[in-house]
């Protein structure tokens, strides 16, 4: 029992310094101040999956969130000033607006979750235990995440590699690093 507590104390603090990194990005004005909270922000969510046992997403969550958007932030961001332009209050009010009605629908969803780590919940059972039991079996990779996501899944992350991949080609293009232009058009 002593150690669930400290799991949900690492828990509250995870989820309070989200919430510290998330008010202090919306409040700087400072562009590249914004890019490397968002970059922290990513680590910590990263580093809450791991608490929540979630670790391929986690890794997810630091590779394309802490790495490559950071990295595609700042490359975007040198093609930019370095401070944001004044936001009107009116559009304050509608993003609150937003947030706040988005919170409370996702708080009044949050009743109808089962209780964290919840043996009968629907994650824990059914096809779940079916892939915990004969995974071994079937592919000989001990690790059920890794089987997962390598066997069973396997066209579909490397779909959402090509996913990212293109993501990634199509802003070098938009920002236009894939290459110097050579001569100008009088040259033939």
């Amino acid at each position: 029992m002593h150690t669930v507590d400290l799991t949900q104390y690492l828990d509250y603090t995870l989820m309070a310094m989200l919430l510290a990194v998330g008010i202090a990005v919306v409040r700087l004005k400072n562009l590249f101040a914004v890019v490397m909270l968002t970059g922290v922000y990513s680590l910590l969510s990263a580093a809450w999956f791991v608490s929540l046992d979630a670790v391929d997403v986690a890794f997810t969550e630091a590779a394309v969130g802490a790495g490559i958007s950071t990295v595609l932030l700042l490359g975007a961001m040198l093609l930019t000033s370095r401070e944001c332009d004044p936001v009107p209050r009116q559009r304050h009010w509608a993003a609150l607006a937003v947030v706040a009605v988005t919170g409370a629908l996702l708080f009044y969803a949050l009743g109808d979750m089962p209780v964290y780590g919840d043996p009968n919940s629907p994650a824990n059972s059914y096809v779940g235990m079916e892939y915990m039991q004969l995974t071994i079996e079937d592919i000989g990779i001990p690790n059920v995440v890794t089987a997962i996501l390598a066997s069973y899944r396997g066209f579909d992350t490397m779909g959402e590699v090509f996913v990212v991949f293109a993501a990634g080609l199509g802003v070098a293009l938009l920002l236009g690093l894939v290459g110097a232009r050579s001569g100008s058009k009088g040259e033939g």
